[in-house]
């Protein structure tokens, strides 16, 4: 039997340490390493690709596992880890070794988590890093959701609160995935309640870390209290959520968490703000995903989305906004205007733009580098990044008041150019100064006396012997008496035996040589302090300092995070006006009508895919009156899916306060836009082809109001061809009943019964996409026409796909059957007997029945058939008119 090592102190120490952080691995300081053991080890070494070694315990035959890191490293292992899903307890030394009685202190003095990270090296420049709690009550159709999300990088704080009448938590599924949060937070007895709404975000949402809270943490009144005490307020009501009580709740859960990993001041986390979808175009989960906004359907790149097509911004800040204004367009067609009316006036003033982003590349993310001053993490490349930055806002906010557009000249008159704070850093941070915090070389000569003292005595110390030992000659009248050192005395002065008599008073005997007697003084003691603990006290005294600067920068978070957020918001709308004139885009106009009317529209993300001028722009109508419904029909690949598409993505780019992708756009403003696009199964969900497509049909229909735009790209095609007819009219027909006013659609399909819609409900129309047959090939025009088809072209779109040409022509042979309705007895097309004259191996099913039923003989087609056309003489021809009429009567 193995016996248990016996444990050092050391091991002592760190597995109590380790107790209190059982679902962290934790990075033990020693000296010049973060060190792991036992487990953590074995973890650590393989997410990291370092040895895994071991550690000797009092008993050598009982070893203990290890790997370690070294600490001016740590931020890129730390990355990894966090990466990985794992949470990370980094435990410091809280004394100075050289006073310690026994074993250095130690304590635990931040958590990091895959939601918790202000690492620089950890994050995404352009994107926000959210943690998220969530907390329910009641159950089933009646489920009220409670959701907050924080972004400790900025300090961005959201809650909300969403009554969920699906059953399985789509409510909240659709926020989490708007946010996509790193980390979610759940209450720990709430798992058999919402376990499936939690399984199902891991999956939508790969690498979520979840994790479990003491269900004592999710009480209204405790985490009400800790906001207010937070805030210092005296209640909830000025952020306009005092009524969200579940909201209140994963707020209150998700601060506690914060303020447990970070252990320091997060006075940057200055507000909450609700979540009113009320005030935002929605875009549901399905929807963003088929409009591929942030990112691509196939492989989830940003690259081909809307957002790589629009970001041109200068800065991080502008970046996120950019990305947040693209999930939360607006509603209010007043906020709008006055955005356009901004872009409108850079887009027409290319100097002030110029200008604005010269200035604005200058910029470093000041939104986090103040996140990072407040938690104690802040550096001295931090403080340079910060100083440069601060250097450009007279300029920025001169520039500001000189724009003749009130909404570009408020920001001007909102921005503070912290000249203050830009004055203390140039007066204090080392032009030169390192990452590294105990290494020097941190603040400028000049700030403080002492610590220009000690580097003055580092920097001349040779001098200063050579100055103190001619003082002392001069004194004394000794003209061979020298200043010098050993490690054992330190500084001494030494006089000859002969001249050893003629010292002063003041001279206090050291030692005796043969030829010579060595002598201290109390100037000479002050003075060996100051020399030999010059460069150790210089290394505390800049640190200090450094401290202290950090800590008042903290203490004017506000005005920097106000300051960051006015810079955002300056750089997003120079981003819109440079992105409207690289582009060639148009100021839309926006209002509170209910047309949508697109003069040559295009697609802002194919578009630039292809060489310029290359795109087809087409026009789009819609509105409540004439043309509601759009029943679009044509062939695959002749560009309906585009045409669809694009008409949802200018609506959201001008609601975003964007110009947009055509020739003209005026834009009545939509609640809610809503797409079913292609046939695609979600596994992630485990739903077939056609459940998804059902499952987003339902959510539109339940969901979409007369101030919807509603994008329908094939309905119907996961089942059985009657089946999905069926489906597809009752849809189309719904849409344009609903409550007696009918809801904005774009309709594309291939079912062409359904142009006969237009029969019927007078608000449809019908249009196609031009094609030209040539050669049994077609062209593709891309053009939206009045007028339906036919015909969907599907045998010649096949083959431009390279389908082999045996089976073209075959498909073509069995489609003419078909649609002639060549049968025999059994159903099958009569080609099939003529053109395969083996035999079917096996059973024979001849009451087998048909999807297209056998036609039937009767005496016109046998009259027609037995005609020769070229042999009839005139008189013969008008007999046979005469025949042919009496058969139709």
């Amino acid at each position: 039997m193995t016996k248990a090592p016996k444990i050092t102190p050391m091991l002592q120490q760190y597995l109590e340490i380790k107790e209190q952080y059982q679902d962290a691995i934790l990075f033990y300081r020693m000296g010049d390493f973060y060190e792991m053991f036992f487990e953590d080890a074995a973890v650590a070494s393989k997410i990291l690709g370092i040895t895994l070694t071991s550690r000797n315990s009092k008993d050598a035959t009982n070893k203990v596992p290890m790997c370690g890191i070294p600490y001016h490293a740590a931020s890129g292992y730390l990355a990894k880890l966090v990466k990985a899903g794992r949470r990370v307890a980094i435990c410091e030394q809280t004394e100075n070794p050289s006073e310690a009685k026994g074993i250095v202190r130690r304590e635990v003095v931040r958590v990091v988590s895959p939601g918790v990270v202000v690492d620089s090296g950890i994050l995404d420049d352009k994107d926000n890093l959210y943690v998220a709690a969530i907390c329910c009550k009641g159950k089933g159709n009646d489920t009220l959701y409670g959701i907050s999300f924080l972004d400790l990088s900025t300090g961005a704080f959201l809650l909300g609160e969403f009554l969920d009448t699906t059953n399985n938590g789509e409510s909240i599924l659709d926020q989490l995935t708007r946010m996509t949060p790193a980390e979610l937070l759940v209450n720990e007895n709430d798992l058999d309640l919402i376990g499936g709404l939690v399984d199902t975000a891991t999956t939508l949402l790969p690498g979520l870390c979840v994790t479990q809270r003491p269900a004592t943490q999710f009480h209204f009144s405790s985490c009400e209290e800790l906001l207010i005490e937070h805030f210092k307020v005296n209640n909830l009501a000025g952020f306009g959520c005092n009524t969200l009580k579940q909201g209140v709740i994963a707020a209150g859960v998700l601060l506690d968490y914060v303020i447990e990993t970070q252990k320091s001041d997060i006075s940057h986390i200055e507000k909450l703000t609700p979540i009113d979808l009320e005030l935002i175009l929605q875009i549901d989960d399905s929807s963003r995903r088929n409009l591929e906004l942030t990112q691509t359907i196939i492989g989830s790149q940003r690259e081909g989305s809307l957002l790589s097509v629009l970001d041109h911004s200068c800065t991080p800040m502008g970046a996120r906004m950019l990305k947040q204004e693209i999930l939360f367009p607006l509603q209010n067609v007043e906020r709008i205007n006055a955005r356009l009316g901004a872009v409108r006036f850079l887009y027409g003033h290319t100097a002030i733009r110029n200008t604005f982003r010269e200035l604005l590349t200058t910029i470093y993310d000041v939104e986090r580098l103040n996140s990072r001053m407040v938690l104690g993490n802040g550096n001295g490349r931090d403080m340079l990044a910060l100083k440069q930055s601060l250097a450009k806002l007279p300029a920025i906010r001169e520039l500001l008041l000189q724009c003749d557009a009130e909404h570009i000249r408020k920001i001007g008159e909102d921005l503070d150019v912290l000249a203050d704070l830009h004055q203390l850093l140039e007066n204090t941070i080392h032009e030169e100064a390192p990452i590294t915090l105990r290494e020097g070389r941190l603040i400028k000569e000049g700030y403080n006396e002492e610590l220009d003292e000690l580097m003055h005595i580092q920097r001349h110390g040779r001098q200063l012997i050579l100055d103190l030992e001619s003082q002392e000659r001069n004194a004394t009248g000794i003209a061979k008496l020298k200043v010098g050192f050993n490690k054992v005395f330190g500084y001494f002065i030494e006089v000859s035996r002969l001249q050893s008599a003629n010292v002063p008073d003041t001279y206090i005997r050291k030692q005796t040589l043969v030829n010579a007697e060595r002598f201290i003084t109390p100037e000479l003691k002050e003075f060996e302090t100051k020399v030999l603990g010059a460069q150790d006290r210089r290394l505390e005294l800049e640190y200090q300092l450094f401290v202290e600067i950090r800590s008042q920068l903290a203490s004017e978070s506000s005005r920097l995070l106000k300051s960051g957020a006015l810079l955002a918001k300056t750089d997003f709308l120079v981003c819109l006006a440079e992105v409207a004139h690289l582009y060639r885009y148009k100021c839309p106009e926006v209002n509170n009508g209910d047309s949508i009317d697109i003069i040559e529209g295009r697609h802002p993300v194919i578009e630039r895919s292809l060489p310029n001028g290359k795109f087809v722009p087409n026009d789009v109508h819609l509105d409540q009156e004439t043309e509601e419904v759009l029943i679009i029909t044509g062939p695959n690949m002749a560009g309906k899916s585009t045409i669809l598409r694009q008409t949802a993505l200018i609506v959201l780019m001008a609601q975003m306060g964007s110009f947009v992708p055509a020739k003209e756009a005026s834009i009545g403003v939509v609640d809610r836009i809503f797409t079913r696009v292609g046939a695609m199964d979600d596994l992630r969900r485990g739903q077939s082809t056609f459940m998804v497509e059902m499952n987003e049909t339902a959510n539109i229909l339940n969901n979409a109001t007369e101030k919807s735009l509603v994008i329908l790209d094939e309905i119907g095609r996961g089942t059985s061809t009657f089946d999905g007819l069926s489906i597809a009219w009752a849809v189309a027909e719904d849409l344009v009943q609903k409550n007696n006013k009918g809801v904005k659609t774009l309709f594309a399909t291939h079912y062409h019964e359904l142009t006969d819609l237009a029969r019927t409900e007078e608000r449809v129309r019908n249009y196609s996409i031009a094609v030209r047959e040539w050669n049994d090939t077609i062209i593709f025009l891309h053009k939206l026409v009045k007028g339906g088809t036919n015909r969907s072209y599907g045998i010649q779109v096949a083959g431009l796909a390279g389908v082999p040409e045996r089976v073209v022509r075959r498909a073509g042979e069995i489609l003419k059957n078909i649609e002639q309705g060549e049968f025999n007895h059994d159903g099958t097309p009569s080609i099939a007997k003529s053109s395969n004259p083996r035999k079917p191996r096996g059973k024979k099913h001849p009451n087998q029945l048909s999807l297209f039923p056998p036609a039937q003989q009767d005496p016109l087609r046998t009259l027609l058939q037995n005609i020769s056309v070229d042999d009839l003489s005139p008189r013969q021809a008008l007999d046979l008119i005469y025949e042919l009429m009496k058969h139709l009567k």
